[in-house]
């Protein structure tokens, strides 16, 4: 997928890849820039952490890459923003997804690194905490993790299992739960209704 071809004529992803350095090891200071709201842009984000622009899937990971370096999230709106612009898009679930799962180490002391569908790794860890949520008909837990900011990432289905092989009781509050140890910090695999 090209540049985008949009009536407000000023959203450019070739202008976006010279405000943003891809090949830095930091990601840009999103936080930092305060544009006024340029409007609406066609791109969805699904359950599954694939951008769609008018319907058609994009196809350069490197485009993605780059547009999710420009993600923030306020409330429970999405916008790509850069220093000049801010255009809200539309997010299914989470905007990332985690394919990946590696431990390091074992008992209280283990770490769980994560990696998400676009190759960004971090540990398990107070910045990044990881939740579990009821859906609305209280039938289906779904897991959750902070990747930065205020963005989130579902987790794959494959990496809870591998969770779930891991998962083991504690104490919280005199209720037993279950969940997983990372970097010393107890996880509940449970929402504060279910006990284990």
């Amino acid at each position: 997928m090209g540049d985008f071809d949009l009536k407000q004529g000023s959203f450019d992803s070739e202008a976006i890849s010279r405000q943003v350095d891809l090949n830095s090891d930091s990601l840009p200071p999103v936080n930092d820039w305060h544009p006024e709201l340029s409007g609406d842009i066609d791109i969805f984000i699904n359950r599954r952490g694939e951008w769609f622009h008018e319907g058609g899937r994009f196809e350069r990971e490197a485009l993605v890459k780059l547009f999710a370096s420009i993600l923030r999230c306020e409330g429970k709106e999405y916008f790509l923003v850069t220093p000049v612009e801010k255009w809200r898009l539309r997010v299914e679930d989470a905007p990332f997804v985690i394919t990946q799962m590696e431990l390091q180490g074992d008992g209280d002391g283990q770490r769980l690194v994560f990696e998400t569908n676009l190759g960004e790794r971090f540990e398990v860890d107070g910045q990044h905490p990881l939740w579990v949520e009821q859906d609305a008909q209280g039938e289906e837990l779904t897991p959750y993790v902070r990747v930065r900011d205020e963005l989130n990432a579902l987790l794959s289905r494959p990496v809870y299992y591998q969770l779930a092989e891991l998962a083991q009781e504690a104490d919280i509050d005199g209720k037993n739960h279950i969940g997983v140890y990372s970097h010393g910090q107890f996880y509940s695999l449970m929402t504060d209704g279910a006990e284990g």
